[in-house]
């Protein structure tokens, strides 16, 4: 590697240094004929890297992993998980990489991590490879749910590696360059509780803690303080998803992080007209991973975190279990707190209104929303409007009217805050239609409609003169909206 990427980049390897009992050291595929489809500028220079150099030959083949620092150490991470609530003691990085970790400009740790980088021994019987759709659709939800404000990996760059792969037809391959604060999941977790190795759990228990929970460490216990942590944030992550709509897709256990960000945008989508039920990938033909169910799998993949690194909260077993047990029941009441916090936010109420007027302002608002099927997003991004005595919009979209204006009456006798509701109300989301649009296009070459889309998501919050179509519900020409994880 030349002079400049060496002073640009260093990878440091804590990862593939201190478990190699969960890290195959591997390298990425040959790419035939790389060319770069998307890079994130300002993510790389927060990372301390040179976007012109990254946009050079020699940059594009190290966001490939083909050409990484000498003293880096790509490696494959293993790792359990419960894949539709049935348990695989072995999946791990079957088409990725951990290229290494980077200390950022703010003096952060993060992980550089390959997706679709060829296949690795854990690949079982896939070919490792990705394309361009499901690689561009995790670039843009993801920096969309940056924006937004919600606790999440980032995509630096997506690089179509000049490799057709086949799918259902034959399409473009490409590799995305994923940015984490790790990828420690709850699989990982469960892969060394499998293994039966008390001291590989410990060491990989202390690893989450220094890195993403350091206030644990003082607790009593400093392993039931990570799980109190765990819960925490994943807690306060789901009701940051079900508050803005955004449906997952595929809540797997090796899909939840322990530092509490989003993780693997693969069947994901957002939903539009307000629906409970709504699911968006096509292989949850049971809806295990509903909208509506989101809490629960938290919940419960969090018992299976639970579960793992339960000999290190007590040697009594007994003991271990009830004390995990009083931990996860710290779930619902912190998520159920998120949640009403947030929706007060969504309809400009103080913080410290009285529950009693608040929860039925909620309850009876969801109920008319549901029943009208109204856009999720729009709607609420209306209210701000009726706040300002322009109801008409969102009266237009509800089917109940007389319930709506009792309703109205109700809301407005408690002055909500328009301007504070424009602050959590997106005008932008990651409209359904305009994301497969913009796939389709950049399978065939054209990125100007997934820049566009980009460039709109950037500042969810602000109404741009010029961006009407980014705002809009998908025509119902576009139909039912199922999504596919591109494996």
């Amino acid at each position: 590697m030349s002079d400049i990427a060496h002073s640009t980049i260093a990878f440091e390897s804590h990862f593939a240094r201190d478990f190699p009992e969960l890290a195959v050291p591997w390298r990425a595929e040959e790419a035939p004929d790389p060319q770069l489809l998307a890079l994130n500028g300002p993510l790389a220079v927060e990372l301390g890297f040179d976007p012109d150099f990254l946009r050079s030959p020699e940059g594009v083949r190290l966001l490939l992993g083909n050409e990484v620092p000498e003293d880096a150490t790509p490696v494959a991470q293993g790792y359990s998980g419960h894949q539709f609530g049935f348990y695989s003691p072995r999946l791990g990085d079957g088409r990725a990489l951990l290229l290494g970790e980077v200390v950022g400009t703010d003096g952060k740790l993060r992980d550089i991590h390959l997706k679709g980088s060829g296949r690795t021994p854990f690949a079982r019987n896939g070919d490792g490879r990705a394309v361009i759709g499901p690689m561009l659709r995790e670039f843009i939800v993801s920096e969309s749910m940056h924006a937004l404000g919600i606790p999440t990996t980032r995509s630096l760059a997506v690089v179509a590696t000049g490799r057709p792969v086949q799918r259902e037809s034959v399409l473009p391959g490409a590799v995305l360059t994923r940015v984490a604060s790790s990828h420690l999941r709850v699989g990982s977790f469960q892969y060394a509780r499998a293994s039966d190795d008390l001291d590989l759990l410990r060491r990989l228990a202390d690893h989450a803690i220094e890195r993403h929970h350091p206030s644990s460490a003082g607790d009593a216990d400093r392993y039931l303080g990570l799980l109190k942590d765990v819960v925490s944030v994943q807690a306060n992550l789901v009701a940051q998803w079900m508050l803005v709509g955004f449906v997952h897709g595929v809540m797997n256990t090796d899909n939840m992080t322990i530092s509490g960000e989003t993780i693997d945008y693969g069947p994901c989508a957002f939903m539009e007209g307000f629906d409970p039920g709504a699911v968006y990938s096509s292989i949850d033909e049971m809806g295990r991973y509903a909208y509506r169910n989101q809490p629960l799998v938290a919940e419960w993949n969090l018992a299976r975190f639970a579960e793992s690194i339960a000999p290190l909260i007590h040697e009594d077993q007994e003991k271990a279990v009830a004390m995990a047990v009083e931990a996860l029941n710290g779930f619902r009441t912190q998520y159920s707190a998120a949640w009403f916090s947030g929706m007060k936010a969504k309809l400009g109420l103080p913080e410290d209104i009285d529950d009693g007027v608040a929860s039925p302002l909620v309850d009876d608002l969801l109920e008319l929303v549901q029943a009208a099927r109204a856009d999720y997003t729009s709607f609420f991004r209306s209210l701000g409007r009726a706040a300002r005595g322009e109801a008409e919009p969102a009266r237009g979209v509800i089917l109940d009217l007389p319930a709506f204006d009792a309703w109205l009456v109700r809301w407005r006798e408690l002055a909500p805050d328009a301007d504070a509701m424009d602050a959590v109300n997106p005008v932008y989301i990651p409209r359904n239609h305009l994301v497969e649009e913009a796939l389709a296009a950049a399978t065939e070459g054209d990125i100007g409609r997934t820049e566009g889309l980009l460039e709109a998501l950037a500042s969810p919050f602000e109404e741009h003169p010029g961006l009407e179509k980014y705002a809009a519900p998908a025509p119902e020409s576009f139909g039912p909206y199922r999504t596919f994880c591109g494996t």
